[in-house]
């Protein structure tokens, strides 16, 4: 059986980003672009992935990686034939074909990449690129075949005089080699007029020695769309955001105004929940099955069970379990956990605490550093004070505890299971069970008073 092995592109700044963040970790729908085709070489069972890289995309992409995948130096970016050449020491001898994609065309489907592999390998080709018809040309290479339908050139934009406005079959920069005859003769591709050694060449030397190239068409055209700037970043984004909608409510999700709706690429959905207008799922969010979401939210590496609601309202680094709901106009940062059947109601922020089962905090108020029992009723405008100008410290209140309005909690501080506080208390000493504090400073009276 034919061995595989994967090459991905990612040499490029990407000058006309106008970024300071090289064009490899630039990110569309919350994945950086390098991300698409090393998890696109692994879904085609190609197990073995060398990224080139160059001293400007290094660093960022060894920490998105680590050991995961391979990696190659290009000292200079002087076009891609040179790339793909410095990976032959680490190559050579490993896999009869070579599947090459650049790091900028994260739309490129695992049906395209099936069929062109299957077209290739059918043909007994020596190379093969994957090609989609485009109204324009632009700053795309331009395919010319034969009368027999092989691929004989490539005419790349930067070396075309023809009208780059024209509709014409164009590369999509994604290509299959056979081993043997690419490591022969890569050393016989020549500088362009910019200095730069294209991969493409080697169609041309192919043609000329009566090798077979083949073109397989991408299943849609839009997959070839590639990103050198902000606006085809952002052309890219659009088209991807589309899939992602249309592949959830074909799964069973509700999209109440698609147009309106970003989800990442990463988020997981349930069946039966319903997304409302102006809502955005971001990062590896996680939503379970008949959740109602928005309008008007953002949400954002976070968890919510089965159930829930979530109103005009901003999670992050957040969980929900099932039953529990929030909204509107609240926020949970990052360690928020309210249990299930939990209740935030509106102008609540809550961070790195845990609210438990059955426990209500129906409108504004702030609950940080926090551990909360359950059934435990936190009443409007109550506030832990948790920082003390130098260091974070924690509350907790036990169960069914009552949380007056207005209540400080100054924390370290801890409210006793069945204890209550009075209604604009200042709580600076522990409340035992079932005991009442009242007053500035909180002075504790028997609950039955």
């Amino acid at each position: 059986m034919a061995s595989w092995a994967g090459v991905v592109l990612a040499a490029g700044q990407g000058a006309r980003m106008k970024s300071k963040l090289p064009k490899p970790l630039h990110k569309v729908c919350g994945k950086e672009l390098v991300r698409y085709p090393v998890e696109l070489l692994r879904r085609a069972g190609i197990e073995r992935v060398v990224v080139v890289v160059s001293p400007s995309t290094c660093g960022g992409i060894r920490r998105l990686f680590g050991s995961s995948v391979e990696y190659v130096m290009q000292p200079q970016v002087s076009g891609t034939s040179d790339a793909v050449a410095r990976t032959q020491d680490r190559l050579e001898s490993q896999a009869d074909h070579l599947l090459v994609m650049n790091c900028d065309s994260p739309l490129i489907s695992d049906e395209s990449i099936k069929r062109l592999m299957d077209a290739y390998l059918d043909a007994q080709a020596v190379t093969g690129m994957l090609t989609a018809h485009a109204p324009s040309a632009q700053d795309l290479g331009v395919i010319v075949r034969d009368g027999d339908g092989l691929v004989t050139e490539v005419h790349e934009a930067a070396e075309d005089n023809r009208d780059p406005l024209g509709p014409a079959e164009v590369n999509g920069g994604v290509y299959c080699f056979d081993t043997r005859w690419l490591w022969g003769n890569l050393p016989r591709v020549q500088s362009s007029s910019s200095g730069e050694r294209y991969l493409t060449s080697l169609i041309s030397l192919a043609s000329g020695d009566e090798e077979t190239v083949i073109g397989e068409l991408a299943l849609v055209p839009t997959e070839i769309l590639g990103i050198n700037n902000r606006v085809q970043l952002a052309r890219a984004e659009d088209v991807m955001r589309q899939r992602i909608r249309e592949q959830w409510m074909l799964a069973g999700v509700t999209v109440k105004d698609p147009d309106s709706v970003h989800i990442d690429i990463d988020v997981t959905i349930g069946r039966d929940t319903v997304i409302f207008p102006n809502t955005m799922l971001l990062g590896k969010t996680f939503v379970g099955e008949d959740c109602e979401i928005g309008p008007n939210s953002v949400i954002n590496d976070s968890t919510i069970g089965r159930g829930c609601r979530v109103t005009t309202s901003v999670l992050e680094q957040s969980t929900m379990e099932a039953g529990s709901d929030i909204g509107p106009f609240s926020h949970l940062r990052p360690g928020a956990h309210l249990e299930s059947g939990v209740h935030v109601g509106n102008f609540a922020e809550i961070k790195a605490s845990r609210l438990s089962s059955g426990t209500l905090m129906g409108h504004f108020g702030y609950i940080g550093d926090a551990d909360i029992g359950p059934e435990v009723n936190i009443g409007a405008g109550v506030i832990t004070c948790n920082y003390d100008g130098k260091d974070k410290h924690r509350t907790n209140v036990g169960a069914g505890a009552f949380i007056g309005c207005d209540t400080m909690l100054v924390a370290p501080v801890s409210v006793g299971d069945g204890a209550y506080t009075g209604a604009g208390a200042v709580v600076t000493k522990d409340v035992p069970a079932s005991r009442l504090a009242v007053g500035v400073p909180a002075k504790m009276l028997e609950k039955s008073l």
